[in-house]
């Protein structure tokens, strides 16, 4: 009999902006007693929602069940910067430009597979528009460095034939209401999303077709004849077919060990403020949405709601194998992060930074993804490089496509890639994985 038993759980510090704003709308059922099911799915974030969504459409009649050992929009779906993000995005890279024009195609139609596939969640389960925006995103340079990359993206762009636009100085001035950036490289197709809200939407549409148990955490996956059976705190879920969305946490059910980097990023949400409260137009238009040019500095958002507006920024990573960061260190960055919302925006001092929290996310060195059939009738949908509202979208519709047996060009592409590759043992790795993170960073200068 194969048996894994979980002896760790991630831990998510800080509380998220996107979900303490966010409204729930339905309740929360953690799982007691044992069940059995056509299929499991571990991990209720885009992952595993997604797969959800998709076997319900594969297999209307199967009893399809979800367990999260969280409640749902608490752990990282709800802790990214909401950009579902179509062209080249590799974080690890320390620039955007395309390395392989074939590759990065096929990749920029994957990632539009996975955007149509929100698009149809959002249309089917009634999002609002600042749930699932598609507005677009600019790539924001505020040093000379930053417009080098900017252009080397640009000319990438070109190259591949992808739809863009070079914004100037006094263009960014008008949307942001800062003087910090002196350039921008505008790309339609990203869609702005409110990660807590587009989760609890999916999750509020799927039911009647999906259980979904919160607060469920999967302390030991075992086989057991032709089923799975995965024990929780107060019951178990038994069912021939399991999918796994549970990103790097998926090392803890005992598959690519060694292979996967835990890296943990940091945002911080202004409190709500209406535009009389600053003099002047101070941030610009009612919504927008900036990635750093340089992929090591701030990602910075604003949203409006009622009148009422929040920016939030992100900054900084770091990796931690142990899949947990500190308070402290949380606190720490956000008093940076202060910093450089001030340089951005002077004079709103006194604007207080709300929340504060800290989100993990997932890289192999090669930049694949922890996908397929790990053992008979377990399945892998995890390691969202870096883009887990797009990534991770993508990996649950097919690993869920995959486990049901539905053929496409796009599985076939996508499960044609090589596994992670190993890392280097410890401590080794995490000196050297820090110690780029670091450099990155100290060169992104301006742009942070």
């Amino acid at each position: 009999m194969t048996r894994h038993v979980i002896k760790r759980l991630p831990v998510d510090t800080g509380v998220s902006g996107w979900e303490a704003i966010s409204e729930r709308g339905f309740p929360v059922t953690a799982l007691d007693g044992d069940i059995t099911a056509d299929w499991l799915i571990i991990g209720g974030g885009f992952a595993g929602l997604s797969a959800a969504r998709r076997l319900s459409q594969h297999r209307p009649q199967d009893k399809i069940v979800i367990l999260d050992a969280r409640e749902l929009a608490k752990g990282p779906a709800g802790r990214n910067s909401g950009f579902m993000i179509d062209v080249p995005h590799n974080l690890s890279s320390g620039e955007y430009s395309v390395a392989d024009e074939e590759s990065t195609k096929t990749e920029i139609r994957h990632n539009r597979l996975a955007i149509s596939f929100a698009a149809g969640v959002a249309a089917e389960f009634g999002l609002s528009g600042e749930a699932f925006d598609p507005s677009g995103k600019v790539n924001a340079a505020a040093s000379d460095r930053g417009v080098a990359l900017n252009d080397n993206y640009r000319r990438s762009l070109e190259k591949i034939g992808e739809a863009h636009r070079v914004l100037d100085a006094s263009e960014m001035r008008r949307m942001t209401g800062s003087t910090y950036y002196r350039g921008g490289l505008f790309t339609p197709g990203a869609v702005m999303i409110q990660p807590a809200d587009y989760i609890r939407g999916l999750a509020r549409g799927l039911r009647g077709k999906v259980s979904i148990y919160e607060h469920s955490p999967v302390l030991e996956l075992s086989r057991e004849g032709r089923n799975w059976k995965a024990r929780s705190n107060r019951g178990s879920v038994s069912a021939p077919k399991v999918i796994l969305g549970v990103n790097g946490h998926i090392e803890s059910f005992g598959h690519f060990r060694g292979r996967l980097m835990h890296i943990f990023t940091y945002a911080s949400m202004t409190a709500a403020y209406s535009h009389n409260e600053f003099g002047g137009d101070v941030t610009g238009a009612d919504r927008w949405a900036l990635l750093p040019a340089d992929p090591m500095g701030a990602t910075v958002r604003k949203i409006t709601s009622n009148g009422r507006s929040r920016i939030v920024i992100r900054t900084r990573f770091t990796y931690n194998p142990s899949l947990e960061v500190s308070e402290r260190r949380v606190s720490g960055i956000a008093a940076e992060q202060r910093r450089s919302f001030d340089a951005r925006f002077p004079g709103m001092e006194s604007l207080p930074l709300e929340y504060s929290w800290a989100g993990a996310l997932c890289l192999s060195r090669n930049h694949v993804p922890a996908f397929g059939e790990v053992e008979e009738g377990l399945f892998s949908a995890c390691c969202e490089n870096g883009l887990g509202t797009v990534k991770s979208t993508l990996a649950g519709m097919m690993a869920a496509d995959l486990a049901a047996g539905v053929g496409s060009p796009e599985l076939d592409q996508y499960r044609n890639q090589p596994e992670p590759s190993r890392l280097p043992p410890e401590p080794f790795a995490w000196l050297g994985v820090n110690s780029v993170i670091r450099f990155q960073e100290l060169r992104a200068g301006r742009e942070g």
